[in-house]
């Protein structure tokens, strides 16, 4: 009897789902979560994902609307000079020699 025993549990185990998800079973209760689904998506997921694109949108707009805005357009280069940083003066020395 011990085959009967997992069988059993087995059986528990689906009639516990199945009750959880409403007690509906077959092409019934993948239409309910098809219905479910699509009402979060178009109540909840595709709000937020709108929002988030609009606001992508101002913030181009609104970096691209601003001309005298500064942009670094390249970085330094880390030097061990007494500046520490190459931008077009070439090892000049900072004294001349005397």
């Amino acid at each position: 009897m011990p085959s009967n025993s997992w069988r059993r549990t087995l059986g528990d185990a689906r009639s516990f789902v199945g009750n959880s998800m409403g007690g509906l079973r077959g092409g019934t209760n993948l239409a309910s979560w098809v219905v479910a689904g699509t009402l979060a998506y178009f109540l909840w997921i595709k709000p937020s994902q709108d929002l988030k694109r609009q606001q992508q949108e101002r913030a181009a707009i609104a970096a691209a609307s601003d001309p005298y805005r500064y942009v670094e357009k390249r970085k330094p280069i880390p030097d061990p000079q007494e500046t520490g940083l190459i931008y077009g003066n070439k090892n000049k020395p900072s004294k001349p020699p005397q």
